[in-house]
C-alpha cells in the first residue's frame, strides 16, 4: 500500500527531490550515452535490395502494421551514419524475432558480420534453428556458439569467425568471452537484455562500439514512459498481436489428478503436445512418473539446466520434432522458445512463481492459430498467501492480447523498468507512484537536453510548474453519466493528460462514443485538465478567476517574459495588468466569453 503523507509536512517534498535528484543522474547516464552514440562515426548501410524484399516475401505469415512500421525504423537507423541503438518491445508472441531476421538479413547482404546474444542455451537453440530456417535459400554460414557444442566445435567456431567465413553466430554469453573476435560485425541484436549480469552488460557496451546494436524485450514498456523516454533512446513498441491468434484460456486451480489427465488428454487427442512445469530439480523426475502413470500412452521426457549439455539438446530436438508429446521441464522453457504445436501448459506450484515469469510461461502456448490452454495449479488444501492469490488472479484476469502491458506496469511499480532504469530506480517509482515519476523523467530529459544544446528557446527553458487551477466551475463526471466506477477513474486518468485541442477531441469522441451527450461538468472537466495542463508547460504556478478578472501568477524560475505575452494580448484585444515583482503576474478583465475559454486563449498566446 502506498504511503500516505501529511499535507503540512516536510517529508513528501523530501522525498520527491530525492527521486528527482536520482532521475536526473540516469537521464544524465542516457544522454551521455547518446550524446556518445552520435559522435561516433558508423557504418552506413545501403537501401533494400531485390534479395532483401524476396526474403521479406518469403516470410509465410501476414505481418502486422507495427512489424512493418518497426522494420521500417530499423532500417532507417541502419542507413544512417550513426551507429544505432534501438529497443524493440513487444509482448510475447508479437513478431519481434523476424523484424530482428530483417534487420539481420541486411547487415549480411551487406557483407558484414551479425551476432544474436541470449540469455540461455535452449532460446540459442532455437534462434539457430529459426534463423538458419530462413536464410536457408541464400549464402550465408549461420552457426550457434553455447555449451551444447562442444569444445572442439566452439573452437572451430571462433576460428572462423575470426577469418569471416561465418556470417551470423547464435550465442549465449559465451560469445563475450575474450577469445571471440569477429572480422567485420555490422549487428549486434541483444535478445532479453536485462537477463544479464552487471559483468555482461560492460562487455556487451565494449561489443556495441561502432556496431549497430538492436535489443529485444518482451517485457514491454507503458506507452506513458515510453513517451517520456523517446528523448533518450530510440524506441519501437509492437502493440498489435498477430492474424489468427486466440488469448490463452487460463484456469487457476487445486492440483488434483483427475484435472491434470484431462488436460493433457484433450490436447494429445488433437495431436497436440504439452509442456508441464515444475520449478525444482529435486523432484521433477517423480512429477515426470506420475504424469506417465496418469497418461501411460503418451511419450514424456525431463529438462533442466543442471543436466548434460547433449542430453538436453537431444530431449529439446525430439520435443521440437513432436517426436515426445510430453516435457516436464523447469522455467528453462520460460525464454521465447517457440513451438507452434504446443498449446497446453501445465504449472504445478503456480503460486511460488513471480507474476511476469507466469506470464512469460503461458506466453510459450497460443502461438498458432488453435486455442490455447493454461493450467495453474497450486496444492490441494494449501493456503494461499495474498500476495500468491493476487498475483494468480491477476494472471487469470489479463487473459487477452496486450496484456503484457498491464502485467508490465504492475511489475513495473516494483521492479523498475528492466533494461531501460535499472533496478536502482525501482525505489524511487515506488515512493512517488508511476505517474508522477514519468513527469519526473520528462522534465529531467527536458531540462538536460535545453542545458546540453546551450540556447533553447522559451518554450523549452519553462520548467513544469503543478499549477494550481481556481475557476469556481462544476468540473466532474458525473456518476449517472459513467455509473461504473472503474470505467470512471479510467477515463478521469485519460483526461487528466489532455494537453492539446487534438487530445480534447480524442476525449470528447471516446466520451461521446461510449456514454453518449457531454453534461456541461464533463465539458468543464476537459478544459481545466487542459488549462492545468498547458499553463504548467508555460511556468504558470496559479490561475484563478477573482471577480470579473483572471490573474495568472509565474513562479519564480519563470523565464517567460510578461511583456512579451502583453504584446500578444493587444492582437487579442483583452485587457491586461502585468504586475512585476519575484512572482510576476497578468491581470485579464473578462470580456463575455465564460472564464475557461479566455484562460485557454491566454495560454495559447504564451505557448
Amino acid at each position: 500500500p502506498p504511503k500516505v503523507y501529511r499535507l503540512s509536512g516536510p517529508e513528501w517534498g523530501k522525498t520527491k527531490e530525492r527521486v528527482k535528484a536520482a532521475i536526473e543522474d540516469m537521464a544524465e547516464d542516457l544522454l551521455e550515452l547518446a550524446a556518445e552514440r552520435q559522435s561516433e562515426p558508423g557504418f552506413s548501410f545501403g537501401p533494400d535490395s531485390a534479395w532483401q524484399k524476396e526474403f521479406e516475401d518469403a516470410f509465410p505469415y501476414v505481418e502486422t502494421d507495427d512489424q512493418l512500421r518497426c522494420t521500417e525504423e530499423i532500417k532507417a537507423d541502419m542507413q544512417s551514419d550513426r551507429p544505432m541503438d534501438r529497443l524493440l518491445c513487444g509482448d510475447v508472441g508479437y513478431g519481434k524475432t523476424e523484424v530482428a531476421a530483417r534487420a539481420v538479413f541486411k547487415c549480411l547482404e551487406q557483407g558484414r558480420q551479425a551476432a544474436v546474444l541470449v540469455p540461455t542455451t535452449i532460446l540459442a537453440n532455437q534462434h539457430f534453428r529459426t534463423f538458419a530456417s530462413r536464410l536457408s535459400a541464400y549464402p550465408f554460414c549461420v552457426e550457434v556458439l553455447s555449451r551444447f557444442r562442444t569444445e572442439k566445435q566452439q573452437e572451430d567456431v571462433i576460428r572462423r569467425l575470426q577469418k569471416g567465413e561465418v556470417d551470423l553466430v547464435i550465442g549465449t554469453h559465451r560469445l563475450l568471452s575474450q577469445d571471440v573476435r569477429f572480422k567485420d560485425l555490422g549487428l549486434l541484436v541483444i535478445d532479453e537484455e536485462q537477463r544479464f549480469g552487471v559483468e555482461h552488460k560492460e562487455k556487451i557496451k565494449q561489443m556495441k562500439r561502432g556496431v549497430d546494436v538492436l535489443t529485444l524485450s518482451a517485457t514491454p514498456i507503458p506507452r506513458t514512459l515510453h513517451m517520456s523516454l523517446t528523448g533518450i533512446r530510440d524506441m519501437s513498441v509492437i502493440e498489435e498481436p498477430p492474424e489468427d491468434r486466440y488469448p490463452v484460456q487460463t484456469y487457476v486451480m487445486e492440483d488434483e489428478d483427475a484435472a491434470v489427465r484431462e488436460a493433457i488428454r484433450r490436447e494429445i487427442a488433437r495431436g497436440g503436445q504439452v509442456y508441464v512445469v515444475y520449478n525444482r530439480v529435486k523432484g521433477i523426475h517423480t512429477v515426470a512418473k506420475r504424469i506417465g502413470r496418469l497418461v501411460p500412452e503418451a511419450s514424456v521426457a525431463v529438462g533442466h539446466g543442471q543436466m548434460n549439455p547433449t542430453d538436453l539438446e537431444n530431449i529439446m530436438i525430439d520435443f521440437t520434432e513432436g517426436r515426445t508429446r510430453i516435457l516436464v521441464a523447469t522455467t528453462i522453457v520460460e525464454s521465447g522458445l517457440d513451438i507452434p504445436n504446443v498449446n497446453t501448459i501445465i504449472i504445478f506450484d503456480a503460486d511460488r512463481l513471480g507474476l511476469s515469469q507466469l506470464y512469460q510461461l503461458r506466453g510459450r502456448v497460443g502461438r498458432s492459430s488453435r486455442l490455447a490452454y493454461a493450467y495453474l495449479f497450486y496444492r490441494k488444501d494449501k493456503v494461499l498467501t495474498e500476495v500468491a492469490e493476487k498475483r494468480l488472479r491477476a494472471i487469470r484476469e489479463f487473459t487477452e492480447f496486450g496484456a503484457g502491458f498491464r502485467i508490465a506496469m504492475r511489475d513495473l511499480e516494483i521492479r523498475g523498468a528492466g533494461n531501460i532504469l535499472g533496478s536502482e530506480q525501482s525505489g524511487h517509482m515506488m515512493s512517488v507512484g508511476y505517474e508522477l515519476y514519468c513527469k519526473l523523467v520528462d522534465e529531467a530529459v527536458r531540462e538536460l537536453k535545453a542545458r546540453r544544446e546551450g540556447s533553447p528557446g522559451p518554450a523549452e527553458q519553462v520548467p513544469a510548474a503543478d499549477t494550481a487551477v481556481e475557476l469556481c466551475l462544476e468540473a466532474y463526471l458525473p456518476e449517472e453519466y459513467i455509473p461504473d466506477e472503474i470505467a470512471r477513474l479510467d477515463m478521469y486518468k485519460r483526461i487528466s493528460t489532455a494537453a492539446s485541442e487534438e487530445d480534447r477531441l480524442e476525449v470528447t469522441d471516446e466520451l461521446l462514443d461510449r456514454f453518449g451527450d457531454l453534461p456541461k461538468q464533463a465539458e468543464n472537466l476537459i478544459a481545466v485538465s487542459m488549462i492545468h495542463n498547458i499553463a504548467g508547460t508555460c511556468g504558470v504556478e496559479k490561475l484563478v478567476l477573482q471577480q470579473n478578472r483572471l490573474v495568472f501568477v509565474f513562479a519564480e524560475s519563470n523565464a517567460l517574459r510578461p511583456q512579451a505575452v502583453a504584446s500578444l494580448m493587444d492582437d487579442y484585444g483583452l485587457r491586461l495588468t502585468i504586475y512585476g515583482g519575484v512572482q510576476p503576474r497578468i491581470s485579464v478583465v473578462l470580456k463575455d466569453a465564460p472564464a475557461k475559454d479566455e484562460a485557454l486563449a491566454v495560454l495559447y498566446h504564451m505557448i
